[in-house]
């Protein structure tokens, strides 16, 4: 079912108190909704190193109101930015059990949220089936660690198994360690990233390459890896890499919105096998 109508209403909730964070979500849905309409859902994570951003960015409130003119319901999410005001930041200096803490805190997040909206399904007109994760840069380290290595992370992780993602978007994002990608849990995954970006791997590398001397060293997979992984075990993949392209590829691609949504049709919603690799130059 796809709307063709442009305005949209936008409610926010509270998905979780945690300890003085109070965290929220915003739903984006159409005006002409019908109490009986069940649409697919983008949950979106915002970057910002884990020490900035916001759910309302002009960013992710145009792609929020972008899907939701091409039928689907929009959810863009806070979550706890545990690295803020820190002075060692996200980088080299940050250590590597700290990025790991920092993984967690906001995977932790990330599934509450997405839980809240699953449990709330129906006031929501969401279609459970139909849940794709989406995030940039910080957000997309999120969410690819989140369906992917959630049992890593999390010592409760069962008490997410109700939820099933149907897609992944991720923006420069990368994983600890693709070797828990794997028959069971892999679902189609759209990857768009720089091949030289120096803060996110796009192969397997450090992050921020950091210096194996450096407090911060931590060897993560990137989106080439993961990829890989995907194709290995036959599953559906898009990856969108830009030869030398840097971090700036964790931009949202607004031009790109119909191919976006036209893998998650084909991928996730029809279940065809796509494996897709397209490669393109760095514009001057």
């Amino acid at each position: 079912m796809f709307f063709t109508g442009f305005s949209q209403t936008k409610k926010t909730y509270v998905y979780s108190i945690i300890g003085k964070d109070t965290l929220k979500l915003d739903v984006y849905t159409p005006d002409n909704l019908t109490a009986s309409d069940s649409l697919p859902v983008l949950i979106w994570m915002h970057g910002g190193s884990f020490m900035s951003g916001n759910r309302d960015n002009s960013s992710e409130k145009k792609l929020a109101e972008i899907v939701t003119q091409k039928g689907f319901i929009g959810v863009s999410i806070s979550y706890r930015l545990t690295r803020k005001g820190e002075s060692t930041g996200f980088g080299c200096e940050c250590t590597k059990e700290e990025k790991i803490s920092t993984f967690k805190n906001a995977i932790i997040d990330y599934l509450d949220a997405s839980l809240y909206i699953y449990k709330n399904s129906k006031a929501f007109n969401v279609d459970r089936t139909k849940m794709i994760a989406g995030g940039s840069s910080a957000g997309a380290e999120v969410v690819l660690n989140a369906v992917y290595l959630k049992d890593y992370f999390l010592k409760d992780s069962p008490k997410y198994n109700e939820l099933k993602f149907a897609g992944i978007l991720s923006l420069s994002g990368a994983v600890l360690t693709a070797d828990y990608i794997n028959k069971n849990n892999a679902i189609p995954t759209m990857l768009f990233h720089g091949t030289s970006d120096r803060l996110v791997p796009y192969y397997s590398a450090s992050h921020h390459k950091c210096d194996f001397s450096k407090p911060g060293y931590l060897k993560l997979d990137g989106s080439y890896v993961i990829a890989k992984k995907l194709k290995e075990l036959d599953s559906s993949y898009y990856l969108y890499a830009v030869k030398g392209g840097k971090h700036e590829i964790s931009s949202i691609p607004f031009e790109k919105i119909n191919v976006i949504l036209d893998f998650f049709n084909q991928a996730s919603f029809n279940k065809k096998k796509v494996q897709t690799k397209k490669v393109v130059k760095k514009q001057a």
